[in-house]
């Protein structure tokens, strides 16, 4: 059966706690960690950084896997001037407005364990192009990680996608910060 990705709406919260988990660092984050910083989103208020999300999934910010009727994946995509952490941490070497909200940001995917190696990713990277545009982006870029050939970048890392998969979709590179990562657009 066919992945089917939409977005995030509040009735579809509890698929995405389900997809995040209760233990471990998506369940801990709950996509917070650009928006927060690294200390912030390593605090004990977990429920917190919970009730943000749901706040932001209200907003229509972030899209929901299901494949046979499983939540299996979630990604967060937002304004990036909402993501004041990542501007920090990606930004040497650009001279562009960082407050631009007219540019969105992928920053997040989780896909559920027993579900992955299936595509959910690929899916999700494909509808953040029409969910940016819904909301009236002139264009979406996200950070992926670009491993060496031959060479593996474990899940934590990989939370940012892959490079090949936003390449698959029509994203083109814009930026290279370092030898692991690249800052890949798609413009309207």
């Amino acid at each position: 059966m066919a992945i089917i990705v939409q977005p995030a709406n509040e009735s579809l919260f509890d698929d995405i706690q389900t997809i995040l988990g209760r233990k471990g660092q998506a369940a801990r984050c709950q996509c917070q960690g650009y928006r927060m910083g690294w200390y912030a989103q390593h605090s004990d208020d977990v429920q917190g950084r919970r009730e943000l999300l749901r706040d932001q999934v209200i907003e229509g910010h972030g899209l929901v896997a299901h494949l046979d009727g499983e939540p299996v994946g979630w990604c967060s995509l937002a304004p990036r001037s909402d993501y004041t952490y990542l501007r920090q941490t990606t930004w040497k070497g650009r001279h562009e407005n960082k407050d631009d909200a007219s540019i969105w940001a992928v920053t997040c995917f989780v896909t559920r364990a027993g579900f992955r190696h299936r595509g959910v990713s690929c899916a999700l990277v494909g509808g953040t192009i029409a969910l940016a545009h819904d909301h009236g982006a002139r264009a979406v870029e996200a950070y992926p990680m670009k491993p060496a050939p031959g060479k593996d970048v474990t899940w934590g890392e990989m939370h940012v996608g892959a490079l090949s998969a936003f390449l698959a979709s029509g994203f083109r590179i814009v930026h290279v910060p370092s030898l692991r990562r690249a800052i890949v657009r798609y413009d309207y």
